[in-house]
């Protein structure tokens, strides 16, 4: 039991790293919570620095949520309970990065590698409808938002899982909409800023 809880603390430090701010710091020496929208995540990384520094981001951050879940799934006996746990707490630490005074991202990438190891058909069919949303929108944040919201669905429906893991699901879901509540705002108002993919010059 002790060794689980060490790994849930490790999910929440992995969780915690903040590879946005980290790459935009190397790359131009600036905070990037001082750029564009503000946020450490792949989608501000993108605006402000470049695609290609945005798409690093997106993989680390999408990978050090699937890596908190392999790792609770190694070592820690490999119960999808403790799996959905270690999930919880990456995104988590994604969100409240001790390492950043608690001011982290919208953990929508560092979900997605929890939902890549512990559900992949149910992040396929989401990852479906976000890029439809984004494909007619060019609003990263609604395509965000609506996963988000289908993904306990998808979940249920293709895995059947228990109450503990569709909880963690749901939690996580619910958190990831919160967190998105100031683009919902903008959203509604008309104000939301809109994804290029132009490449940065």
């Amino acid at each position: 039991m002790t060794e689980k809880f060490l790994l849930l603390a490790a999910a929440y430090l992995l969780g915690g790293i903040p590879f946005g701010y980290l790459i935009v710091k190397l790359r131009t020496g600036r905070d990037v919570r001082t750029m564009g929208s503000g946020n450490i995540g792949a989608t501000n990384v993108l605006r402000t620095t470049g695609r290609g520094w945005g798409l690093l981001t997106l993989a680390l951050d999408i990978a050090k949520g699937w890596a908190a879940c392999a790792l609770m799934d190694r070592f820690g006996g490999g119960s999808p309970e403790w799996i959905a746990a270690a999930g919880v707490a990456v995104v988590l630490g994604h969100a409240w990065p001790v390492y950043l005074r608690f001011q982290g991202g919208k953990a929508v990438a560092s979900f997605v590698g929890v939902a890549l190891h512990l559900a992949p058909w149910a992040l396929a069919a989401v990852a479906a409808v976000f890029l439809i949303a984004v494909a007619a929108t060019r609003y990263v944040s609604l395509g965000s938002i609506l996963g988000a919201a289908l993904f306990p669905f998808a979940v249920w429906l293709l895995y059947h899982p228990g109450p503990v893991v569709l909880s963690a699901v749901a939690f996580s879901s619910a958190f990831i909409i919160w967190r998105h509540r100031s683009n919902i705002q903008r959203l509604l108002s008309g104000t939301e800023n809109a994804i290029s993919l132009r490449r940065k010059k």
